[in-house]
Parts: C-alpha cells; structure tokens; sequence
C-alpha cells in the first residue's frame, strides 16, 4: 500500500463476563477526551477505546501494541524494541534522536511524555486507554497534530483487593505483574503496582550464541497515594520508574545497489556487497554481529494531582517531573566486520504544570486553563566507524594509535512552553450542540550543537556523547527558535436519537518548529535552512456519527476526514543525514469504520476498515507520501464463550493488516514493505466469581515475516540494508488471580 493514501479500519469494544458466564455484554466506556468524564458514543471524536481488561485479554504487554486493532494508527519503532512512537492518519515521525517530539501526542495519567525513548513503557495494572485521531491541540496541545493516546492507571481503593500474574512463553520468558490497593487511614488509600519480564532474545547471533539479541530485561513500578479530606477535595500523589536493560544490535544484513539511472537503492539478496558479506541463509531472525548493542533505559517520575470542587466549578492542578537517561549502540552494519556502529544517548528532564476549571450551567459545560512545559535535553548521537568502504581490514578509519573513528556529535536543547487554552459547549437545542475552543501557545527552543570527528579508545573507556578525543570539529551550530502559536476546534454534534449522533468538526492543529540533531557524517553545512525547521499547522476537518444499534447489540462508528498541511514536517533519512523536512504542503484524506456486535450473548464480533490518501509536496515540486502510513488497514476479532468447568471457557482470534508503506520519503525498494497480516488467538477458563483465570494464548500464529523498520542509508557506503523484522510466532500461557 502507497504512503499516499491510508484507509483504517478498526474495531473497538468491549466484552466482559456477565455474572451467569453465559454471555458477553456490551461495556459502557467513559472517556476523558474532552477534559470530563463521557460515554464514549457522546463525544464527536474519532476514539478507539479499551479497557484494562481487554488490554490484558488480548495480551498486549507494552504501550505500543494497542495500535494492531486501532483504526489509523501504527506503530513506529526506528531502533526497534529500544524506542517508540504512534503514527495516526499520516503523521508519522520515526527520527530515533531524543529532541523531537511526535506529532502523535502520548499522555498517562494526564501527564504528557515527550521522549519517544521512554514512549515503550509496559502495561501493567491499567484502567483503560484512550486513542483520539485528528488534531487534539485546543484541549491537550502538545503537538498532537496526528491525535494522542492517552493511558489511564487504576487509582488507589479504600477496599483492600489486588491481582497477580505469571505469564511464560517461548525463548524462555517469565513476565510478572500484580497491585494491590486498600485504605491506610479514614482519608487515606494507597496502591501499589509492579511488572518485571524476562526473555533470552529472539534473533541469534551467530558469533555469540549465548547472547541472543531483542531480549527483555524489564522492571516497573508504580506507587500511588490518596488523599481524602472531604468530598470536595482529593490529592493523588504518583510515583514510578522503569529499568530496560536489553541487547540490540537487530538488522538483517540485506545486499543491495544504487540504481545509476534513479538514484533510488535497489535489493539484491544473495549478491554480495562492498564487505565481501553476504547474509544468505534466510533466517531473518539470525546474523553476524560482532559487537554486542545494548539499550540501558531508565526512566522515574513523580506527580501531585489535585481537585478542589466549589458549588460552580472543579479545580484541578497536576505537576509532574520525570527523567529519562538512555545509553544505546547498535551493531549497524549487521555484519562480523566492525564497520559502523551507531549511538545515542540520553539525558532529559522534564517539568509541566497545568491548572485547570471545569464547570456547568443548565446548558453549557466549560473549561479553561493554564499549561507549562520545560524539557531540557542533553544527548548525542554518533557512530564508531573501522572503515569507510572497500577496506575490511579496517586500516582505514583508525588513527595512528589503531583506535577506531567516528562521528560524536553532542547537542544541548531547552524548550520552555507555557499555554492558555478554553472550551465551551453550549446546547442550542435539546438535538443540537455546538463546541468552540482555543488555546494560545508560547514557545521558545535554544539549540547548540558540534559536530566532532572523534577516534574512540580500545581501553573500554565509554566515550559516547562528549568524546574528549576530538581529532576535527567540521562544525557547530546554536539556533532559537521563539513564536507565538494557536489552535482552535469548531464543531456541531446533532442528537437525532438516544443511540444516534452525528457530528461535523473543524480542527486546526499545529506542532511547534525546533531543530535536527545531525547525524552528520557527510558534513551538511549547518546552516539554519538545513538545521532548522517551521512549525507544522493543519486543517482537519470531520464528519461522523456513532450510532448503537439493535437494543445495544451493535455499534457502528464511522468518521471521513481531510487534513491540509502546511510546512508539513516529514522525517527522512538522506545518506547518514536524518533529518525533519519542511514540506510546503501535504493532504490527508479518508476514512474509518469501527464495528462491533453481539448476534447471540456467548458471540462477539469486531471489525474495522480504514482508508487514507496521503500526499507530500517536498520542497523540489516532488511528489511522495508520509513514512508508516499505508493505505489499507483492516483489523477484525471474533471471540465466543461458554460455560465449562464451574466457570466459563472462552476462544477468541484477533488479526490485523497493512497494506504496502515505506519507512522514508524516497519510497525505494529498499524501504518498502509490501503488506503484511498478523494474526492471534487465545483460549482462557475464567471462575464464576472470576478471581481465576488460565490462558493459554499464541501471537503471530502464523509466522509472519514482516518488516518493521528498514533503512537504506548505508548502501551507497557498504552496500547493504538494513531491515528489522517484527517478533515471530510467540506461544505461551497465564496465570491470573484476583483477590
């Protein structure tokens, strides 16, 4: 499928056990999109929505699997398992270094996660998530030109319960997750929540055997407080944190060629590249790495959330800090030669306040606020290179001492943003509601940056980010970037019935401009066209409607979009440069359909369809099309239940495909995936009074090979791919109590 259009489809909804065990019954979800808790199907806004229940039924572990049956939106992961990102209706960013933020906002608990490094957090003890497509600027702001996925925690109870449970699988897998929660005091209730995972890796290494690579080496913990005084008044307290630990180094080493004529990399499989290597075994998930990547994430956090309720509005405040430090090196060049290592590291600090009222007269509901924002970012990227091509023996590349060289190029960023944003609802008719808002945003972003060539010490000295060996500084850089923007929401929904409304919008969303952090090894100059980059404003507009069906049997949720861009901003990678581009212009139009339905009480079925047409005008008249954004995407689950065993048995299969995408603007064979399908299932026993359950369940059954993320970028250097695949077929089972 072309980048140029992208259809979704989706499936949303609910299943849960009824207390007799005979029936699935459709669950009402309440969503906070709009700042204020709502049933989903009265809200005029694109959502897929699932609860903690259907996120662990369908055995979702990290925050990016919830993409598979979410219409329009994908997964991005530009280093694989060690980093993360969502693509919703075009707007994709897959740059890996740490400063730039998506275009898809990521939020948990209200609190916004900037750094695409700490975006890969586990699931574990969650109340719900909520995906918004489309722009979400008025009321969420932070660049959420694409939309946003917001995750929701389960908060402390006074009554004392909890869960646990042990899930093992194929390549030696052992995952563990549980909570427990109760009163501390009369005003004061607590909740703790943990997950660790282990698993020895699924791609070999054929020069290391005892150290498979892509393991999981996970911890996470979450603790909660909860204050009480009175009715009007509560005060949750949050801390967390998360330690990866995990080896990379992933890519399948695939030959290929620059075409003379087009200039564009062409895959040659099994004819040799400039190294003398070939991989040509056809194992996808082994290679030849001679250095061992790793990933060594760490990531806390600490928020205070109050709400304060007086006779005419509600009150709430959320401050947040969190820290996100990351050192990662991947063995590049996917070969037994030590050509090109590349790396970054990470050290951010984030701080965000926001202040906010809510309230409500007979026919308006109303809410207006207050946000600040400060990231500051210190990090680096670079690569260790043996040899610069035609030369395995590695001479050159080395500097007299016979270290290796490279590139190290560290950068410094600060971003201080502080916003005012309102919105009004007002109920003309008891049928007719219309929806205005706007938010102001004040953005300043300082920017230094050196590009260093560096000789790297064979003594194990760590000389990543701020190499003291510099042999030549080709350039550095300092930049501001300081602007005054705005969005704003128009919308009328119509109630033609209980179960019916229709709803037409208008959104205009913007992402702030900011800076590259070069890899630079072909010495660009740093000028401010090349470095920096405007901001990225659309206009969306959307019409749907959410209709319940058949005395709540079926829900049918359609929505038709277009968004127009202006100084679209599109990542690519040319050569070893990765780089945003400012796109004059870029459309997105089409349209997603989710369904679900229940035709007898044991029986659910869920489907979706999509479809986008996306277009990039680059700054030559070229014409291309968004990385990550495929045309068709058509997701579907089947699941029946039925008592068994003093309990209730259940058999459920999940599936969802892509049709044809590209992971950079040159749309190359050596950047194509050519579609693909995925597809689960699962068979569980749950107890009557549902405190166990036992599963046993297999992802990707049927072994599909599919590309995750590719990178042509060393083929004019090596002549190689790089390709990395997605997991393969994963078997295991589960244990679950609730108490």
């Amino acid at each position: 499928m072309r980048s140029s259009s992208k259809i979704v489809i989706s499936y949303l909804l609910v299943f849960l056990y009824s207390s007799a065990g005979n029936s699935a019954l459709l669950e009402e979800i309440v969503v906070t999109a709009q700042k204020r808790e709502q049933n989903i199907q009265d809200v005029g806004i694109a959502i897929t929505a699932f609860t903690g229940e259907q996120m662990r039924t369908l055995g979702y572990t990290n925050a990016q699997q919830i993409t598979a049956l979410a219409p329009g939106v994908h997964t991005v992961q530009p280093n694989g398992e060690a980093n993360y990102g969502l693509a919703i209706r075009g707007a994709a960013n897959s740059d890996f270094t740490a400063n730039q933020e998506s275009p898809v906002s990521l939020y948990v608990d209200e609190v916004y996660i900037s750094q695409m490094s700490g975006a890969g957090f586990m699931l574990f003890d969650m109340e719900r998530v909520e995906i918004l497509r489309g722009p979400q600027g008025t009321l969420y702001g932070r660049n959420a030109t694409g939309g946003l996925a917001h995750y929701v925690t389960k908060k402390p109870e006074r009554e004392f319960g909890g869960y646990g449970q042990v899930t093992v699988g194929e390549y030696d897998q052992v995952k563990f997750e549980g909570a427990a929660t109760g009163g501390l005091s009369d005003t004061l209730s607590g909740r703790i929540s943990v997950s660790t995972h282990h698993n020895s890796g699924y791609v070999t290494n054929r020069l290391d055997p005892d150290n498979d690579l892509n393991n999981a080496n996970d911890y996470a913990g979450r603790v909660q407080l909860l204050f009480e005084p009175s009715e009007d008044v509560s005060l949750l307290l949050n801390g967390r944190y998360s330690l990866q630990q995990i080896r990379t180094g992933f890519f399948e080493n695939v030959d290929a060629v620059v075409d003379p004529v087009t200039g564009l990399v062409v895959k040659t499989p099994g004819a040799g590249n400039f190294t003398g290597y070939t991989d040509s075994d056809g194992d996808v998930f082994a290679g030849d790495y001679d250095r061992l990547g790793f990933n060594d994430l760490e990531t806390y956090g600490m928020s205070g959330t109050l709400k304060w309720s007086f006779d005419a509005a509600t009150l709430t405040g959320i401050t947040d800090f969190q820290s996100v430090e990351r050192d990662y090196l991947e063995d590049s060049d996917a070969a037994p030669f030590n050509d090109f290592n590349f790396y970054l590291t990470t050290d951010a600090e984030q701080f965000s306040q926001e202040l906010r009222l809510n309230g409500e007269t007979e026919r308006t509901q109303w809410v207006a606020g207050f946000y600040y924002l400060e990231i500051d970012i210190n990090d680096s990227n670079g690569g260790e290179f043996a040899f610069l091509g035609g030369d395995p023996s590695g001479s050159v590349g080395l500097d007299e001492n016979g270290n290796v060289t490279g590139f190290d190029s560290p950068y410094q960023q600060d971003k201080k943003s502080w916003s005012l944003f309102g919105q009004v609802e007002y109920e003309l008719t008891e049928q007719v509601r219309l929806i205005g808002g706007f938010r102001w945003i004040d953005e300043n972003v300082e920017f230094d940056y050196d590009n260093n060539f560096v000789s790297y010490p064979n003594d194990g000295t760590v000389a990543r980010g701020g190499n003291p060996n510099v042999i030549a500084t080709f350039g550095t850089y300092s930049g501001e970037y300081d602007k005054g923007l705005w969005s704003a929401k128009v919308e009328v929904d119509y109630r033609y019935s209980d179960d019916l409304l229709l709803y037409a919008s208008w959104n205009r969303g913007v992402k702030g401009g900011g800076f590259n952090a070069l890899f630079d090894s072909t010495l660009e100059p740093l000028t401010d066209a090349n470095v920096g980059f405007p901001e990225d404003k659309v206009d969306a507009f959307e019409e749907g409607f959410k209709a319940t069906l058949l005395d709540g049997l079926t829900i049918l949720n359609t929505s038709v979009f277009l968004n127009d861009y202006k100084d679209f901003q599109a990542f690519d990678v040319l050569g070893l440069v990765t780089k945003v581009l400012s796109a004059p212009d870029a459309k997105n139009t089409g349209f997603e359909v989710e369904l679900f339905t229940s035709p007898t009480e044991n029986l659910d079925f869920i489907f979706g369809v999509g479809y986008v047409d996306n277009e990039i005008t680059l700054p030559t008249g070229a014409k291309t099309q968004s990385v990550q954004t495929p045309k068709w995407n058509l997701s579907g689950l089947a699941r029946y239940q039925w008592p068994a065993l003093n309990g209730n048995m259940a058999v459920q299969g999940d599936f969802h495909y892509r049709s044809e995408h590209f992971h950079a603007l040159t749309r190359s064979d050596g950047v194509t995936e050519n579609g693909y399908h995925v597809a689960n299932a699962r068979l569980s026993w749950a107890s009557r009074d549902e405190k166990w359950e036992v599963a046993v369940f297999a992802n990707n059954i049927t072994d599909e090979e599919y590309i995750v993320q590719s990178f042509d970028s060393l083929t004019v250097f090596f002549g190689m791919v790089e390709e990395y695949y997605g997991r393969p077929r994963w078997v295991g089972g589960s244990v679950l109590y609730n108490f």
